[in-house]
């Protein structure tokens, strides 16, 4: 063999080598962020009381999902600065900064139940207090924060966990058995009486405004450009896809094991307690390793959301090598912790609070995205076309619906 076919070769050996992460990374790490506890006891509840009929409603969910961070991946790609710093760049600085706080507090409000979820998850498992699992898994998460190459090591952590909940919730569909023309019939609309507050709590966890503008940080996290388009779009689709598969095998299992007979779960670990006495001991371990795994991961990214997004909307950077950045993201997951084990749950005030948030945040970063998706100037070719604004404009008006029930609720009930 000649020179150049040997080099030939290796080029090839070495694109083999790389194919898998060099593909996939960023939606996967969003996708993993939003597979946490309170998604595994929503998609178990659902299950339980309305069996497969609302899977259209998680199917809904997810494409609006899809859209949005593809949306914001090509933001991320086209812009020469992170999307906060366009934002102030366009309409100033007190807008950048409103974003990193809303973003920072969403998610910090939420990351008591991340860490309840992990420590819950080992304690079944090892009969050890949930509350010394918390502390193991906060010290244990900041410590990997100093990783290096932190932004690569988190992929493949994520992908990691992603295979866990994967193979545990796939055993788990396997063991329960569910009726196939059951689960087509769930892609047919239908609104059961009674159904609309969870319809509504699936498209709050499943359809996440701050998960989908992460993506766009972590495509220049993943050192992609423009000549990576096509692959940041694939990523996209794969990545929250994979997050609809884990939601929809959950919500089967619960409908086949839990519906029959007439349990309801208030937490994700009761799921996997109830599967014991049909599968034994051993179905328990492998859910709860699930639930590990969904836990863990919003654990660390949820974090990393708030904190890098605080960072860049106060001004101090957003790459995750910067030491400003990790210690923002090390009080989002310090404060997550402290409330789980001095409450033991997020308070009823918290959540209220984070309700609040939502309510004015989130429809405000979705109009951004849409926004500055549609600026020929920051985007170029990769401007929005009809099809993502009719399905981001559709997006918007369930965000707004969402806002307008969770202001009822809170100011009006």
């Amino acid at each position: 063999m000649n020179e150049g076919a040997k080099i030939g070769v290796a080029g090839s050996a070495r694109a083999r080598r790389r194919s898998i992460f060099h593909y996939i990374g960023p939606a996967l790490i969003t996708s993993a962020l939003m597979i946490g506890p309170g998604s595994i006891t929503l998609s178990s509840k659902i299950g339980a009381i309305y069996g497969s009929t609302l899977v259209w409603t998680l199917v809904l969910a997810i494409v609006l999902m899809v859209v949005y961070t593809e949306m914001s991946a090509r933001i991320g790609l086209a812009a020469k600065s992170s999307f906060i710093t366009v934002i102030k760049e366009k309409w100033g600085f007190p807008v950048g900064l409103l974003i990193g706080v809303g973003a920072f507090l969403v998610t910090a409000s939420f990351q008591a139940g991340n860490a309840i979820g992990t420590g819950l998850a080992i304690s079944v498992i090892t009969d050890l207090n949930p509350n010394t699992w918390i502390v193991v898994f906060t010290l244990i998460s900041i410590a990997l924060l100093f990783a290096k190459h932190f932004y690569q090591f988190l992929e493949k952590l994520m992908l990691a966990l992603v295979v866990v909940m994967l193979i545990a919730f796939v055993i788990t569909v396997f063991l329960a058995k569910p009726s196939i023309g059951e689960i087509f019939n769930g892609f047919i609309p239908a609104l059961p009486e009674g159904s609309s507050g969870l319809i509504i709590a699936l498209f709050a966890t499943s359809f996440s405004i701050v998960g989908a503008v992460y993506q766009s940080y972590l495509v220049k996290e993943k050192g992609w450009g423009l000549q990576d388009t096509s692959i940041a779009r694939r990523d996209s689709f794969l990545g929250i896809i994979l997050l609809g598969i884990i939601s929809f095998l959950i919500m089967i299992t619960a409908a086949t094991i839990l519906k029959p007979q007439g349990l309801v779960v208030n937490d994700a670990s009761e799921m996997g307690l109830a599967l014991e006495p049909l599968f034994g001991s051993w179905s328990t371990v492998v859910f709860m390793l699930g639930l590990f795994g969904a836990s863990f991961s919003s654990l660390m990214g949820n974090a990393t959301i708030g904190g890098s997004l605080l960072a860049d909307g106060v001004g101090v950077g957003n790459n995750l090598s910067n030491m400003k950045v990790k210690l923002f993201i090390i009080l989002v997951i310090l404060f997550g912790s402290v409330i789980g084990i001095v409450f033991g749950s997020a308070p009823l005030n918290l959540i209220v609070f984070a309700q609040a948030v939502t309510i004015f945040v989130v429809p405000f970063i979705a109009i951004a995205i849409l926004v500055v998706a549609n600026d020929k100037r920051v985007m170029g070719e990769l401007k929005n076309k009809w099809l993502s604004n009719s399905l981001g404009i559709i997006g918007l008006l369930v965000l707004i619906y969402l806002a307008y029930n969770n202001a009822n609720n809170i100011f009006f009930s």
